[in-house]
């Protein structure tokens, strides 16, 4: 059988130091079909730097190994270290990822260490984007809006750092060969001094971005709505709850996003940019492409059901020999619990493999694919939202044969997750139209109404937000990662644990200037 780890052999493991943090060519932008540009242009030419500022989205697509944003591996930060998920696929697959989910792991382990340089790399790309647009003579509202653009992915990339590592460098411009090593870029900053960059870059994207559906907002690319949502998230983990929720507010009074009618079809290729998102990775044809986006790709098939043995399906025609994927990031048992009954959520987040024979053995999933038996999975649980039909959806670019590479948009921020934002911090305060917010939002998953307490809230994100790579530093955040996770059987450590380790290749690489995590 082959091993997640024998399917990602050929994608380098790449240390990207921060002493590299200039390394940036006049191609450093990667725009994929347009061709290359040239500093020179981008300063001149506002049809130029927009392309530019295209191309600084591809570090969205770090999504395997080496260079990792918000691809796989953030699923086994914030999925497979919580309550959510277990490592899933066969026992000894992936052991790296193993270690996260039993708390095992050292600064040692390549998962950090690719999330760290996937952050960082794409961080050099911005600065430098940034400050081709502060030099650009092109007319100011442009200049601002394609800034806005940037600062926004700048911010949101510092807060996926805060809350994996707490402090981190603090890196805000381009930096030279000569000033690489000085202790300024090769010490950590604290946890309020990255708060405040990501505070500064999304209030500049508030202020200068359009609002979605108005003139210069684009398909794909940050907004007013989405500077706005990922800002009060910001504030509720800083307790600023009163900015939470006016920031909440503004985003649900604008009247242009709204609770998608079909929550299932919301994370399949029918539901890629519907009336509920408010930011997603792009891939594949949505990214206005038809480049193969293979490293991207391994999102879908990491997580897809795991055969103990080869399979044959042949839907419409298709024939489609072995499983679906690798079976990693399996919704646990404590997660499927959580449903209430009723809930459309459940078996819209969760395959669930049917242990039964005859008829209709084994799992019919909504393409026709039909799973059989559980004893001929390694797993008995898989994500659905992760699940990408190799048949009823865009295939890969190599064709319905290969399993190995799906296209698959990323939900990153959602209108349900700023009406739970609204509740949380309205609950807070005392404020009784939080619950007005929560009920909306749980009435169109097919439950009751229930009370606007902040522990109903906290109920409600987690199956909401459920294999969306958030629950870990939810818990974290509410100050009760320690008790949920020692409750789930992980061995998590208070005091140490609510941070992810300083890669040890980091450190090492800094000469030791970048200091440890308490207790690692």
């Amino acid at each position: 059988m082959t091993t997640f780890k024998q399917l990602i052999k050929w994608i380098p493991l790449v240390v990207v130091p921060v002493l590299v943090i200039w390394g940036c060519s006049k191609s450093f932008l990667e725009v994929p079909p347009e061709g290359q540009i040239t500093e020179e242009e981008a300063l001149v030419d506002p049809g130029i730097a927009d392309k530019m500022v295209t191309g600084t989205y591809n570090t969205l697509y770090f999504g395997g190994f080496g260079r990792t944003t918000v691809g796989f591996l953030m699923a086994f930060a914030g999925d497979v270290t919580s309550d959510n998920s277990d490592k899933g696929s066969s026992p000894g697959d992936f052991p790296n990822g193993g270690q996260l989910d039993n708390f095992t792991f050292t600064p040692a382990n390549d998962i950090f260490n690719n999330l760290w340089g996937g952050h960082y790399d794409a961080i050099a790309r911005i600065n430098k984007a940034i400050a081709i647009l502060d030099a650009s003579t092109f007319d100011e509202a442009t200049r601002k809006r394609l800034l806005g653009e940037v600062r926004f992915l700048r911010g949101f990339y510092y807060f996926n750092l805060v809350r994996m590592f707490g402090g981190v460098p603090k890196i805000i411009r381009v930096v030279t060969p000569t000033e690489a090593n000085n202790d300024e870029f090769q010490t950590r900053a604290s946890v309020q001094e990255i708060y405040q960059v990501i505070v500064e870059d999304l209030q500049y994207g508030v202020d200068n971005l359009p609002v979605k559906g108005d003139a210069g907002a684009t398909t794909g690319r940050a907004t007013k709505g989405a500077a706005q949502s990922l800002l009060a998230k910001v504030y509720l983990y800083q307790k600023d709850y009163q900015k939470a929720l006016d920031l909440s507010l503004a985003v649900i009074t604008s009247g242009r996003y709204s609770l998608a009618s079909d929550y299932a079809g919301m994370f399949r290729e029918i539901g890629v940019n519907n009336s509920e998102s408010i930011f997603e990775v792009q891939t594949g044809p949505h990214r206005g492409s038809t480049q193969c986006d293979a490293v991207s790709e391994i999102y879908s098939n990491s997580q897809g059901p795991r055969a103990k043995g080869a399979w044959r399906n042949n839907v419409d025609g298709k024939q489609y020999d072995g499983d679906l994927g690798f079976g990693l990031n399996s919704p646990s048992a404590d997660l499927a619990a959580a449903y209430e009954l009723g809930d459309v959520r459940k078996d819209a987040t969760i395959i669930f493999i049917n242990p039964t024979g005859g008829t209709n053995a084994g799992t019919l999933l909504w393409d026709g694919f039909r799973i059989p038996t559980q004893d001929s999975v390694e797993n008995p649980r898989y994500s659905y939202k992760a699940y990408h039909s190799p048949f009823k959806e865009t295939p890969s670019c190599n064709g319905y044969t290969d399993k190995d590479w799906k296209p698959k948009n990323i939900r990153l921020i959602r209108y349900a997750e700023v009406l739970l934002i609204y509740a949380e911090a309205a609950a807070r305060l005392g404020n009784g139209d939080g619950e007005v917010k929560l009920n909306e939002l749980r009435a169109k998953r097919g439950l009751t109404a229930t009370a606007g307490t902040v522990d109903n809230v906290w109920k409600e994100r987690r199956v909401e937000l459920a294999m969306e790579h958030d629950r870990f530093f939810d818990l974290v955040r509410q100050g009760r990662a320690g008790q949920v996770m020692r409750a789930h059987g992980k061995a998590f450590v208070d005091g140490k644990h609510e941070l992810f380790p300083i890669p040890q290749a980091q450190r090492d690489l800094s000469g030791n200037r970048l200091s440890q995590n308490p207790n690692y």
